[in-house]
Parts: structure tokens; C-alpha cells; sequence
């Protein structure tokens, strides 16, 4: 049986788990094993999604799970995006987060983020959480990496109000280094900036995804969807299985900062 959730398309026969580890063949569908399983809740700013120019200064209440269907080798997240259904986790239903989330409005929340693991990987239980948030008023961020298909994108869409998108670079070389297909995530990128608030951040790694040449095409690619979409060029540091190389320097991320710069009105730093 193949999961259609994304481009990878697992082929399981019964009982086995694919890739991304968070799906299974049960023997009559591909389920989400990490249904309401939370590794991690917090109530975060806004701005650490990254989300620049979505209701700055505001909370939100940010869950993950685990798993992941890309492999970064530098990824800082690797404790709970390369576990599986063996790790230790909370029972969360979609009902009790709502409930949570709403409790913290007078601390400042403004909703529910999906992130910390790759959350489209449980896509049943973000999309059962964002529909119950939407009905109370709740706000819905995701923060993916994009690789998703567009058919299960395109119906979560609507309940989504602010999605933070990595752009992993922009070479399919690159990306296969990561495990992923640029060209999905950039039909992810156009699909959800046609309806929500969209910010994209790219990881620069010295020596492989660092190039000027790069940068200017991403830009401007960027901004022949709309010059607006914010862009978060952020600083890496070892981590992972990418140890053997120093942090980005400082003055690569402001030199890539000045030339998206030149097509994109909001263009941002992080980890610097």
C-alpha cells in the first residue's frame, strides 16, 4: 500500500512503518502513529517560528511529535525529528491542545504552531487540531518543510492562517543531499503564499549552500511570487552529523542578506 501524503510515496506492506517513521500500513490504511503524541509544548514568541511580520510581539502555543520524512544532517532538532514511536511522549488529543491553547490567552498566545519535528507528517492531527482551533477563533501557524504533496496540502490550506517554510537552497543537488525535491517545495511555497501569510528561511551551511549565485536566485525567484514574503537568512552551527565544518561566518549571512535584499523587501538574520 503507498502513502500518498508525500513525494516519497513509501510503498508498506502491512505493518510496516515508512521513512518519515510517523506512518504505517495497519493492513487497511496508512496511519498516523504519532497521532496526538507530543515530544514537545511551549508556549513560544512568535518571532522564534521565525515569523517576522505575522502579529508580532503575540504568543503561541508550539507542539511537536516526532519523526520526519527529510534527512538534514545538520539538523538541530535531531533528538525528536530522527526518533520514532519508541520515545517518550504526552497523549494530547486535538480537543485537550484547543483547550490549552485557549487557557493561554491571557498570557498573550494567539494560537497553535505546528512544529519542532516535521508536523505534515502527522497531518491528521494537524489538520483535526487546526479545524477545532479555527472554530474557536484560534490562529493556525505551521512550520514545515514543504515537502508534501499538493493534493492533502491544498485541504489543509484554508485552515492555516501563517506557514514559515524552509527553503532548504535552491539547487536539486542540494537537495538531494537533505533527502528532498526542490521542486515540491517550491509548488509548496507558491500554493500557500496564493492563501496565507508566508515566511520562508533558508540555513546557510558553509561550502554547500552558501554561493551568492544561489542566493540571487532564490531572491528573486521569491519575489516573482511577491516581493513581501519575508525571508530569514539564518547562521548554522555544527550539529548532528555535520560536525566537520565551521559556523557560518557572520559576514556570509550579511553579504547573502544584501543581495536578496535587492529583490525582496524584508530580508532578516537569525542566529547571528
Amino acid at each position: 500500500m503507498n502513502c500518498t501524503l508525500c513525494p516519497r510515496h513509501c510503498d508498506l506492506p502491512a505493518g510496516h512503518i515508512g521513512f518519515c517513521r510517523a506512518r504505517r500500513n495497519d493492513g487497511n490504511a496508512i496511519i498516523c502513529i504519532n497521532y496526538g503524541k507530543l515530544t514537545s509544548l511551549a508556549l513560544d514568541p512568535i518571532e522564534k517560528k521565525p515569523l517576522a511580520r505575522f502579529r508580532p510581539g503575540s504568543k503561541i502555543l508550539s507542539a511537536g511529535s516526532f519523526g520526519c520524512n527529510l534527512r538534514c544532517p545538520f539538523c538541530q532538532n535531531s533528538d525528536i525529528s530522527m526518533a520514532d514511536e519508541r520515545c517518550s511522549t504526552v497523549d494530547v488529543s486535538p480537543g485537550e491542545l484547543v483547550h490549552k491553547a485557549l487557557a493561554l490567552l491571557p498570557q498573550g498566545n494567539i494560537g497553535i504552531a505546528y512544529t519542532y519535528n516535521e508536523p505534515l507528517i502527522g497531518y491528521e492531527y494537524v489538520r483535526d487540531c487546526a479545524a477545532q482551533a479555527h472554530d474557536a477563533g484560534l490562529m493556525n501557524v505551521l512550520v514545515t518543510n514543504g515537502f508534501i504533496c499538493a493534493e492533502p496540502f491544498a485541504v489543509l490550506l484554508p485552515l492555516i492562517d501563517a506557514l514559515n517554510i524552509d527553503l532548504k537552497g535552491f539547487t536539486q543537488d542540494y537537495y538531494t543531499f537533505v533527502g528532498g525535491d526542490l521542486e515540491t517545495v517550491k509548488a509548496s511555497i507558491r500554493m500557500a503564499a496564493a492563501r496565507c501569510h508566508v515566511e520562508v528561511t533558508t540555513l546557510i551551511v558553509p561550502g554547500l549552500n552558501d554561493s551568492p549565485e544561489a542566493m540571487e536566485a532564490e531572491a528573486k525567484w521569491l519575489s516573482s511570487i511577491n516581493a513581501e514574503i519575508p525571508l530569514h537568512i539564518s547562521r548554522y552551527f555544527p550539529c548532528y552529523h555535520l560536525l566537520d565544518r565551521p559556523p557560518t561566518p557572520v559576514e556570509t549571512i550579511h553579504k547573502l542578506r544584501d543581495i536578496a535584499g535587492k529583490h525582496l523587501r524584508y530580508v532578516f538574520t537569525g542566529n547571528c
